[in-house]
């Protein structure tokens, strides 16, 4: 299976940390030119210096710093391949009564919109290139929903939606447009869901997460690097006939709860 990277030119948003971090690894070891983006600049100091790929400070629900962000991807990496729209939030917990229209739009503005920023953005640099690959990060919540998660889950059905139809749109420029659905990926970010959700229905952080792993057909997680080799397989040559799907990659989820 030919998973080479080697002279590909990747943009991976929110890349120096979580699954965005595994990624870049992942990447740059498959040979791949990569440049990231994250609001953390200490993560992107530490990710810059041991991995050797170049970064912007850009939180992608702001539109003037995604303009900087593709300039600063255009002067490093000299057009592109891959774009892997990974940025995200995990949004409130809570019911949907109680919910403040603040945390809404701030999770909506994030895990929707800064996608289409960055992907109105890339899609011409991607044509540029005579096609490539377009790797959104959706969820098993965009799949199943989720109960007090309701924002997060309306955020990641959409990208569904949005994968979907883009797919469409540029299959004749070559371009090929997923979406990965990760399930409960294991890490400091479920466990702060794990941990919220526990907190709304008045449990242990261990019987929620015993509860969740129920729903699970293999009782397990899945690990940050399942979800990067899913992406690395749909960027390469190997995945060259892959579009318009959403691939769960969750150990046989069957319900959010």
């Amino acid at each position: 299976m030919q998973l080479s990277m080697q002279g590909k030119r990747v943009l991976i948003t929110a890349g120096a940390g979580g699954i965005g971090r595994v990624m870049t690894e992942t990447f740059v070891a498959a040979g791949a030119k990569v440049h990231i983006c994250d609001v953390v600049q200490t993560a992107i100091d530490e990710t810059v210096k041991t991995l050797g790929v170049t970064a912007t400070v850009c939180d992608v629900s702001n539109l003037q710093q995604v303009d900087q962000l593709f300039a600063d991807a255009k002067k490093h990496l000299g057009g592109l391949d891959v774009m892997v729209n990974n940025a995200g939030i995990s949004g409130p917990t809570g019911r949907v009564e109680d919910i403040a229209i603040a945390d809404w739009e701030r999770c909506i503005a994030i895990d929707l919109n800064g996608m289409f920023y960055c992907t109105r953005l890339a899609v011409p640099m991607l044509k540029a290139a005579g096609g490539g690959s377009i790797i959104n990060l959706s969820s098993a919540a965009g799949r199943l929903g989720f109960p007090y998660r309701t924002p997060y889950a309306a955020a990641k059905w959409a990208v569904v939606g949005f994968s979907k139809s883009l797919s469409m749109e540029v299959g004749t420029d070559n371009i090929r447009v997923n979406a990965i659905q990760p399930g409960v990926v294991e890490g400091e970010r479920i466990d702060r869901v794990i941990d919220a959700k526990a907190k709304a229905l008045g449990i242990s952080f261990e019987a929620q997460r015993d509860k969740m792993l129920q729903n699970v057909s293999m009782r397990s997680t899945v690990s940050q690097q399942d979800i990067a080799n899913m992406a690395l397989f749909l960027a390469s040559d190997a995945g060259m006939h892959v579009t318009g799907q959403a691939i769960s990659v969750c150990a046989g989820l069957e319900m959010l709860s």
